[in-house]
């Protein structure tokens, strides 16, 4: 499925190559409703069926997105909504307005006043967002009282492709009430339904034969024929805080699960922020992928389910832990939302020759990767999922300091005892505090390396927005002539020493090592 984006017009400047990262094949859609009491066609004051075009908006969204597909783009993009009160409150889709520099909204298909909107709540979740035009004693959309059953007739209103005539097809609910997780919203409650949106119907209304609003449209599969709204009850649910100014499940992002060719999860891609939205403040950019929070890997399965699931979990207000890839400069970055902003953290890829950062879209950087952790639940890192074997038991170094940890790889016992297979270790001590420094852990753990002809390039300063320490990178280990790096540092804190190990025997694998090093967590 894809989501039936808003439609873009012609003439955008593209300013960035793209980062060749794979979409789910729904096509995007979106709506907007509220309710209140005027004159109308209806008992609650909307309009009647004949009258659905006067209520139904078409919006423009001004500004610059970065596209996984196209990269930056300076973007006049256009999608639909509605009017859901007198007073000029209309509901869209986020994907449609969220990042948006200006709006601008037609009413009832007349091109010739433009009116201005602003943006008052949004839902990246939910997909859902209020937007406010000037005005009084406006048509609007009434919201059908009756259940949702299956084969109902119901009819799609909006502007699809950008065109500014309006226009409505007509079908029956296929499915009354279905959970659906898709790659930019995660939904408990969604409309099924054969009645055709195309690019541009985003944020449009779906209404019963009285014109009453069932659902926002905001998905579409043409190859399927298969068409989606977001419930009627999911958006009574939260319009009242939206048109208050609050906002629901967000962070401020405009965004979609990405995938490599291959189909395997790679995080969020941003494609814009939302101004003075706590994403902004943490110095999330147009062009990110997140691919982390709160130790939990974003976009495994192709949605933005588990981000989501992060933010009901903890809170849109809550201190979180994010991790971030920018491809734009191949730099990985730390740090919170609500909290310490994002920091570049050290690429240890670049201690070895040719070894700058590999972007994330190329070799095993690409695959897919999944968050494993030691046996009791405090150490944590993300691999690739072709790490499949995994060890989580404690260690305890000569010292006597006991060290939770955790180490993966494709083929466990010829990584513990050789070097033709690739994997990773991390590990974790508040006892080492007192004894141990980052360099004694280097050292420990590289003096063995000479005599299987390992070649040290020396040692450098690492950093991220958590740690402080030392890094060193071997290569020509055993006849593979392997790579091998080790992280070790100091929390910040204070609390923990770390040690991160990744012996990598391609190119490709130099490129997973920057995000396994940019991803582990020691909660101690």
């Amino acid at each position: 499925m894809k989501h039936s984006s808003h439609h873009r017009l012609p003439g955008r400047r593209r300013a960035v190559a793209s980062v060749g990262l794979a979409v789910g094949a729904l096509v995007l859609s979106s709506c907007s409703f509220s309710f209140s009491m005027g004159g109308g066609g209806g008992a609650d004051g909307g309009v009647g069926f004949d009258d659905l075009q006067s209520a139904t908006i078409q919006l423009e969204a001004v500004g610059t997105f970065v596209s996984p597909q196209e990269g930056a783009y300076e973007s006049a993009g256009r999608g639909s909504g509605f009017l859901i009160s007198s007073d000029g409150y209309a509901l869209t889709n986020n994907h449609v307005v969220t990042g948006a520099g200006t709006l601008k909204v037609w009413r009832g298909g007349d091109q010739s006043k433009t009116l201005n909107a602003q943006v008052k709540g949004s839902s990246e979740c939910l997909d859902l967002a209020v937007v406010k035009i000037d005005g009084n004693d406006l048509p609007y959309i009434g919201i059908r009282e009756d259940d949702v059953a299956t084969a109902d007739e119901v009819y799609a209103a909006g502007y699809p492709l950008g065109d500014p005539t309006f226009t409505m097809t007509k079908g029956i609910v296929s499915k009354a009430d279905t959970p659906a997780d898709t790659p930019w919203a995660s939904l408990e409650h969604v409309i099924e339904h054969d009645a055709r949106i195309r690019s541009g119907n985003s944020g449009g209304p779906l209404v019963d034969p009285d014109g009453r609003l069932v659902g926002v449209n905001y998905a579409g599969d043409e190859q399927h024929d298969t068409n989606f709204a977001i419930h009627r009850d999911e958006v009574r649910r939260i319009v009242d805080d939206l048109r208050s100014g609050k906002n629901v499940l967000s962070l401020g992002i405009n965004g979609e699960a990405v995938t490599s060719d291959a189909g395997e999860g790679l995080g969020i891609w941003v494609n814009s922020v939302a101004s003075g939205s706590p994403a902004d403040k943490a110095g999330v950019e147009a062009g990110d992928l997140l691919t982390n929070m709160e130790g939990v890997a974003l976009g495994a399965d192709g949605t933005l389910g588990e981000y989501c699931n992060v933010l009901e979990t903890h809170g849109q207000d809550a201190t979180l832990s994010v991790e971030v890839y920018r491809p734009a400069t191949d730099t990985y970055l730390r740090g919170q939302f609500n909290g310490t902003p994002l920091e570049a953290t050290t690429t240890v890829s670049s201690g070895l020759v040719g070894g700058a950062g590999a972007p994330a879209t190329g070799g095993q950087a690409a695959a897919g990767f999944t968050t494993i952790t030691d046996d009791s639940g405090v150490v944590s890192v993300q691999v690739p999922e072709s790490w499949s074997q995994v060890d989580g038991t404690q260690f305890v170094d000569d010292k006597g300091n006991a060290y939770f940890g955790v180490e993966a790889s494709s083929d466990l016992a010829q990584y513990k005892n050789g070097w033709g297979a690739v994997g990773a270790t991390v590990l974790g001590s508040a006892e080492a505090v007192s004894n141990s420094t980052p360099e004694d852990l280097l050292n420990v753990a590289g003096k063995d390396l000479p005599a299987a002809g390992c070649v040290s390039k020396g040692r450098m300063d690492y950093s991220d927005a958590l740690h402080t320490g030392r890094f060193e990178a071997w290569e020509n280990c055993g006849p593979e002539k392997a790579k091998y790096i080790f992280v070790a540092a100091k929390a910040d804190s204070g609390r923990y020493l770390a040690l991160v190990a990744v012996q990598a025997n391609s190119a490709a694998d130099v490129a997973a090592a920057d995000r396994v090093v940019n991803s582990f967590s020691v909660d101690l």
